[in-house]
C-alpha cells in the first residue's frame, strides 16, 4: 500500500508514464481486434468454445489481462479509463424510449368514450352547418374544443408523472462497485465501470458486467436471471471462470477482468429486446373495480335520459319539436348521454393513485426511502408488524472495541493499551487473526485527494482509512491501525496473506447460519519479524497452514481447547478457565456490547489439504482444537432516534419484533433500550425457536419480541407463521419443505406449518408484515414479507433485489416514515374518493331530474366536460398531493379487506349530495324568479351551473377530511397543488361563464349573481361542519387486529350513497311522468270532438 506521501497516479514517474502512453496507443491500434477476441471468449450458451479461445488464443486470464494493458493485481490505470471507454463502450444499458408530449396525447384518444363523444360532436357539427351555416357550428366546435382540453391536461399530468417515475428508476439502478486501479480499491458508480477493470464481488453482489476470473474462493453464482435455470452455478478458474451481468453471486469472493460492459454484456443484449410492462398496484386494481361498477350505473342514467328527453318531448310535448327536427333532438340527447357517461365514469380514481404514488415515492426519496415496487408504498401503510434488524437499523453500525480480553488480559479503560500490557509474541498472534481473517477492504487516507473519481461518502477525518465492508471486522481493523501499531498496513498484511490465489489459501466468509468466518494461511517456516506487523510472503517450497477463525464469542469459544496466555504461549482450557471466559461473555452481552472472539489453529495441513477442504469438512475436521487469542466487547450504540420511532409504532398499533443474530443477552439489552422488549415480553433464541410447534408459536407470537440467535431461516420462518405467505398448501410442497417425514401424522406438528391448518386459526386474514434485512440470506424473508425493506448502506445486491423498499440510511426511524406515507396515499385516496362521488351522484342527477321534469338539461356537453376536468384530473392533483399529517400515526392500521369508503364517508357524502341537489332543484325552479331571468334560458342555467361549481371547489375544502375533524384550513401551507388548483378553477369558472358565449352557452353574470351565486356554493362548508355533529363512528371491524362478526364486506356497498339518493329520485321522476301522461291525456280529451 502507497505511503502517506505518495502519489497513487502512474505518472509520479517517467517510466510510469510511457507506460500508460504505451498502453493507450495499444488499446486504440487493436480495438476492433480486441473487440472480436472478447466476443469469442463471450458467446452466450457455449461455455466450451468460449473456454477453449481463453486458453488457446488469450493464453488465459493472466494472457487476457496482458492483452487489455491491466495488472491482474494493482489493476488498470485511471488514466486510461477515457481511452477503454471509447473503444469498448460505457457500462450503461439504453432506457426505453420514452413517450414524447404528443404521443401522451393522442393516447388519451383511446377512451372510447372520448371516441364516441368526439363522433357525436363531428355529426352535430355537420347538422349545425348544414341547417346554420352561420352559427351551427359553435356547439359541435365547442365540445371538441373541450375533448382537446380534457385530453391536453390529462397528457400532461401523464408527462410529469412519467418523469417522476423514471428519476426513481434512476435512483433505483444506483449502485456502487469495488474495483482496484493504480493499486488501489476504489468504490465507483457502476455505470463509471470499463473494460479492463478488476472487479471484486462477494456473496450478496449482483455482477455489473461480463467478465473472467482471476481469483475465486468458492465462488456460486445465480444465473437463472439468464439462463432460466433455478441452480447455482458453481464457478472456478479451471471450469467455468465466466461470470456474467445481471447475475448474482449467492457464495463467495472473487476478482474478475471485465471483459464486456452495457449494451454488449450477455444482459444487455437480452434487455434490448425487452419491454418492461407497469403492472398495478392491489388499490389501483381496487378502484379500478370500483370505477367500473359505478360506470355501468352512469351507462344505465345516460341511457334513462337519453330515453326520458325522447319520451318526454317526442311523445309527450311534441309542440316542442316545431322549431327543431326530431334527428336533431335525438342527437342533442346522445351527445348529454355520452357526455353523462364521460362524466360518470371514474377515471380519475385509478388516475388519483397514480398520482399520489408518484408524489409520495419522490417525497419518500427525500425521506430515505427508495421504492421499488409501488404497491409496497401503500401497502406499508397499513403494516401490522415489524420485524427489524437490530445492527445497522436499531443501532448506528459504528462500531467501536471498548473492552475485550486480549491474551487472557483483560482491558476495560486500557483498551488502547494492549500492546504495552501483552508480550509482543502474544501481539503479533492477535494482529495476525484481525489482518488475515477479514474481507474488509481498506482505502487509504491519501485516496482523498480522488473524489473526482467517485468516492465523494468517505467521510475522511483525521487522515484515518475509510474501510468497506463489514463494520464489525471494520472495528478492529481500526483498533489494529489506529491504536496498536504506528504502520498503516494491516489491511496490506491479510492481501500479503495471499488468500484465495495461487499461494494455496482458502477463504470460508462469514455466514449468518455459521455466526463465523474462517481463512487458511500460508506461511513459511520463519517466525514473523518482532517489530513488523506484516507477514511475509508464503514461499512455494516450505508450506505451512494456519486456520484464523473469527465469529460470535460463545460459539468460537465451544470450538477451543485453547487460549493464548499474555506471554503469547498457548495454554490448556480448563473447565473453571472456560467459565471464566462464558461469564465474561455474558457480562458484556449485558452491556449491549457485540462479542466476537477470534482464535487459530496452526499446521493443520496435516489433518486436510486446505487447497481442496470444504466448508463442511473445514466445521468438522478443523474448526475445533483452537486456540482462542482474544474476545473483544464491541459497541455499537443506540440510534437517537429509535426510541421515539418505536413508541409511535406502537402508538400506530404496529408490533415491533427484533430479529438478530446477536447473543441473547446483547439482544435483550439493546431491545430493553429501544423500548421493544416490555414487561411481560418473550424473547428466545433460534435454537429454542425452531423446536416449536405451529400451536406453540401462534400462542407466543402476540408476545414474542425478540429473536435472538436466529439463522435467515427463522426469519423466514416467523414471516410465513405472521402472514401466511408461502406456508405449504399441498402434500407435495409439505413433503419438499420436509423430507422424510410423514405429512398425515406431522403436517400441523412442524414449522411453518400447513396452510389449511394457518387459516383457520386466523380466519384466513393473516398480518400485514415488514420485515428488514440486509444478508444474500435474507431474500426468502424479505420475498416472503408483504413488505421486503433491505438496507441501502449496508445491504447486499441480492437483498435489495428482493426488497420492495430500500432504507438508504439503514434507519428504523425511515421505516416509520415510510408507514407515515403509506397511510398518507391510502387516505388521500379517500379524500377523492368522497369528493369524486360527490360531484357524481349530484351531477348525473340533476341532469338526469332535469330532463324527465321537461327541461332542457341544465348542464350542457361543454359544462359537464369542465364539471369532469374539475372532479377528474383536477381533484386527483389537488387531493392526491395532500402531504402526510402526523396524526395519522395515531390509529391502529386498516384490515386488508377493509372497505374504501367508511362509515364517515358515507355521511358526508350523503349529507353534501343532499345538500347540493337541493340547492340545485331549488334553482331550477325558483331560480328565474329569484333572478328575474327567463325560465330554461341561457342566463338560467348559467346561474345553476356557478353555484353548482362553487359548491364542488368549497366542497374540495371539505374532502380534505374524511372524518370527524372539522378543519378545512389545516396545513392548507404545505398543500400548494391545492391551492393552486383551487386557484385555477376558480379562474377558469369566470372566464368560462364571463367570455364562453355561444361556444360554452354561457351568459355573462353581473357581480350581485356572482356574489349570491359564490355565496350559495360556500354553504357546502357549514354543511361540512355541521354534518360532523351527527354521530357516525368508523366500523372497529375495520381496523387490523379487531375480529370482525359479520364476515367480508361486500364492495357493492361502496354505492351505498349513490343508491340511497337515487331511490328518492326515482320516486320524484314516477311522479313526475305520471303528472306529464296525465297532462297529455287531458289535453287529448280536450281536443277531441
Amino acid at each position: 500500500m502507497p505511503s502517506k506521501t505518495a502519489s497513487h497516479s502512474s505518472t509520479a514517474n517517467p517510466h510510469g508514464k510511457s507506460r500508460v502512453a504505451e498502453t493507450i496507443r495499444m488499446l486504440e491500434a487493436e480495438s476492433s481486434d480486441l473487440r472480436g477476441l472478447l466476443q469469442s471468449i463471450n458467446e452466450a450458451q457455449s461455455l466450451e468454445s468460449n473456454r477453449h479461445n481463453l486458453e488457446t488464443v488469450l493464453e488465459g486470464p493472466q494472457g487476457l489481462a496482458r492483452r487489455l494493458g491491466t495488472d491482474p493485481k494493482a489493476g488498470l490505470d485511471r488514466e486510461t479509463i477515457e481511452t477503454r471507454r471509447a473503444c469498448f463502450g460505457a457500462n450503461r444499458l439504453p432506457s426505453a424510449p420514452r413517450k414524447t408530449f404528443g404521443q401522451l396525447f393522442l393516447d388519451t384518444f383511446d377512451d372510447a368514450t372520448l371516441q364516441i363523444l368526439i363522433v357525436a360532436a363531428l355529426v352535430s357539427l355537420a347538422v349545425g352547418l348544414y341547417d346554420d351555416p352561420a352559427t351551427g357550428y359553435v356547439e359541435g366546435c365547442a365540445i371538441l374544443a373541450a375533448v382537446l382540453v380534457v385530453s391536453f391536461v390529462t397528457a400532461v399530468n401523464d408527462f410529469q408523472k412519467e418523469s417522476q417515475f423514471r428519476e426513481l428508476s434512476a435512483a433505483n439502478d444506483a449502485v456502487d462497485v469495488l474495483v482496484v486501479r493504480n493499486n488501489v480499491h476504489w468504490q465507483i458508480p457502476v455505470d463509471e465501470l470499463v473494460v479492463g477493470d478488476v472487479v471484486c464481488v462477494e456473496a450478496g453482489d449482483q455482477i455489473p458486467c461480463d467478465g473472467v476470473l482471476l481469483v475465486a474462493d468458492d465462488v456460486q453464482v445465480d444465473e437463472s436471471a439468464l439462463t432460466g435455470e433455478p441452480t447455482d452455478v458453481d464457478k472456478s478458474l479451471q471450469n467455468d471462470p465466466f461470470v456474467l451481468s445481471g447475475c448474482t453471486m449467492e457464495a463467495g469472493t472473487a476478482r474478475f477482468l471485465a471483459i464486456a460492459v452495457g449494451k454488449d454484456s450477455q444482459w444487455g443484449i437480452i434487455k434490448a429486446h425487452l419491454d418492461k410492462e407497469h403492472s398495478q398496484t392491489p388499490l389501483q386494481e381496487k378502484l379500478d373495480d370500483m370505477a367500473a361498477m359505478i360506470g355501468y350505473i352512469g351507462m344505465a342514467a345516460a341511457a334513462a335520459t337519453f330515453l326520458a328527453m325522447m319520451f318526454i318531448k317526442v311523445v309527450l310535448k311534441p309542440s316542442y319539436l316545431a322549431h327543431i327536427s326530431v334527428f336533431n333532438y335525438a342527437l342533442e340527447a346522445f351527445i348529454i348521454g355520452v357526455t353523462i357517461v364521460v362524466v360518470a365514469v371514474p377515471e380519475g380514481l385509478p388516475l388519483a393513485v397514480t398520482i399520489s404514488l408518484a408524489f409520495s415515492t419522490k417525497k419518500m426519496l427525500a425521506d430515505k426511502n427508495l421504492i421499488r415496487h409501488l404497491s409496497a408504498c401503500e401497502t406499508m401503510g397499513n403494516a401490522t408488524n415489524i420485524c427489524s434488524d437490530k445492527t445497522g437499523t436499531l443501532t448506528e453500525n459504528r462500531m467501536t472495541v471498548v473492552k475485550g480480553i486480549f491474551a487472557d488480559t483483560r482491558c476495560d479503560d486500557t483498551i488502547n493499551r494492549v500492546p504495552v500490557l501483552i508480550n509482543k509474541k502474544a501481539l503479533e498472534v492477535i494482529l495476525e487473526g484481525i489482518a488475515c481473517c477479514s474481507t474488509a477492504k481498506v482505502i487509504p487516507a491519501q485516496a482523498a485527494v480522488a473524489n473526482e473519481h467517485g468516492i465523494d461518502d468517505l467521510h475522511l477525518v483525521d487522515d484515518r482509512p475509510h474501510i468497506i465492508g463489514n463494520k464489525t471486522e471494520a472495528a478492529l481493523l481500526i483498533l489494529a491501525r489506529s491504536s496498536w501499531t504506528p504502520h498503516d498496513d494491516t489491511d496490506q498484511r491479510r492481501v500479503d496473506a495471499n488468500f484465495g490465489a495461487e499461494g494455496g489459501s482458502r477463504l470460508f466468509p462469514f455466514s449468518s447460519s455459521r455466526k463465523c468466518m474462517t481463512v487458511f494461511v500460508t506461511k513459511d517456516e520463519a517466525a514473523v519479524s518482532d517489530t513488523s506487523i506484516r507477514t511475509r510472503r508464503a514461499t512455494k517450497n516450505v508450506q505451512s497452514y494456519t486456520l484464523y477463525h473469527k465469529g460470535a464469542a460463545e460459539i468460537v469459544l465451544d470450538k477451543c481447547t485453547k487460549y493464548l496466555d499474555i506471554d503469547g504461549t498457548e495454554k490448556e482450557m480448563s473447565d473453571q478457565k472456560r467459565e471464566e471466559f462464558a461469564k465474561l461473555i455474558r457480562e458484556f452481552a449485558s452491556q449491549a456490547l457485540r462479542c466476537v472472539a477470534l482464535a487459530h489453529r496452526r499446521d493443520i495441513q496435516n489433518v486436510v489439504d486446505p487447497q481442496t477442504v470444504t466448508q463442511q469438512d473445514c466445521e468438522k475436521k478443523l474448526e475445533k482444537e483452537m486456540c482462542l487469542d482474544a474476545i473483544a466487547g464491541i459497541m455499537d450504540p443506540l440510534r437517537p432516534d429509535v426510541v421515539e420511532a418505536v413508541a409511535i409504532c406502537q402508538r400506530a398499533g404496529i408490533f415491533v419484533r427484533m430479529v438478530t443474530g446477536d447473543n441473547l443477552d446483547t439482544a435483550e439489552a439493546i431491545a430493553r433500550q429501544a423500548g421493544i422488549l416490555t414487561e411481560g415480553g418473550i424473547s428466545m433464541i433460534g435454537e429454542k425457536f425452531r423446536k416449536l410447534t405451529p400451536a406453540q408459536l401462534d400462542e407466543i407470537l402476540p408476545r414474542l419480541q425478540v429473536l435472538a440467535r436466529s439463522s435467515p431461516e427463522d426469519k423466514h420462518t416467523l414471516v410465513q407463521r405472521l402472514n401466511g405467505a408461502a406456508i405449504p398448501s399441498t402434500e407435495s410442497e409439505w413433503c419438499e419443505a420436509h423430507p422424510n417425514k410423514d405429512f398425515a401424522t406431522q403436517r400441523n406438528l412442524l414449522l411453518p406449518g400447513y396452510k389449511d391448518e394457518w387459516a383457520k386459526s386466523r380466519f384466513g386474514v393473516g398480518e400485514v408484515v415488514g420485515v428488514t434485512g440486509d444478508g444474500t440470506n435474507d431474500a426468502p424473508a424479505l420475498k416472503a414479507a408483504d413488505v421486503g425493506l433491505s438496507m441501502g448502506l449496508s445491504g447486499t445486491d441480492v437483498a435489495k433485489k428482493a426488497s420492495d423498499i430500500i432504507i438508504m440510511d439503514d434507519n428504523f426511524a425511515s421505516i416509520v416514515r415510510a408507514v407515515l406515507w403509506g397511510r398518507s396515499v391510502f387516505d388521500n385516496i379517500r379524500k377523492f374518493l368522497q369528493f369524486q362521488l360527490t360531484v357524481n351522484v349530484v351531477a348525473l342527477t340533476i341532469t338526469f331530474l332535469a330532463a324527465v321534469v321537461g327541461y332542457q338539461p341544465p348542464l350542457n356537453a361543454v359544462m359537464m366536460l369542465w364539471v369532469n376536468l374539475i372532479m377528474d384530473t383536477m381533484g386527483a392533483l389537488a387531493l392526491g398531493t395532500e402531504p402526510p399529517l402526523k396524526e395519522l400515526l395515531d390509529r391502529r392500521p386498516y384490515r386488508r379487506d377493509s372497505s374504501l369508503i367508511s362509515r364517515p364517508m358515507w355521511r358526508n357524502i350523503l349529507c353534501q349530495a343532499v345538500f347540493q341537489l337541493s340547492l340545485l332543484v331549488f334553482l331550477l325552479n325558483k331560480g328565474p324568479a329569484m333572478f328575474e331571468c327567463e325560465d330554461g334560458s341561457r342566463h338560467h342555467f348559467t346561474i345553476l351551473f356557478n353555484a353548482f361549481v362553487f359548491c364542488q371547489v368549497f366542497n374540495e375544502f371539505n374532502a380534505r377530511e374524511i372524518g370527524d375533524r372539522f378543519d378545512p384550513l389545516r396545513s392548507l401551507s404545505e398543500s400548494p397543488m391545492f391551492l393552486l388548483v383551487i386557484v385555477f378553477t376558480m379562474v377558469a369558472q369566470w372566464a368560462i361563464v364571463e367570455f364562453g358565449g355561444d361556444f360554452t352557452q354561457t351568459y355573462p353574470l353581473s357581480w350581485e349573481e356572482w356574489k349570491i351565486t359564490v355565496g350559495l356554493g360556500a354553504i357546502s362548508l357549514p354543511v361540512g361542519f355541521f354534518m360532523r355533529l351527527i354521530p357516525v363512528s368508523e366500523d372497529p371491524s375495520t381496523f387490523a387486529g379487531i375480529e370482525r362478526k359479520n364476515g367480508k364486506p361486500k364492495e357493492i356497498w361502496l354505492l351505498t350513497p349513490l343508491l340511497m339518493i337515487l331511490v328518492p329520485v326515482f320516486v320524484a321522476i314516477v311522479y313526475q311522468l305520471a303528472y306529464e301522461i296525465d297532462e297529455f291525456a287531458h289535453e287529448t280529451e280536450h281536443h277531441l270532438p
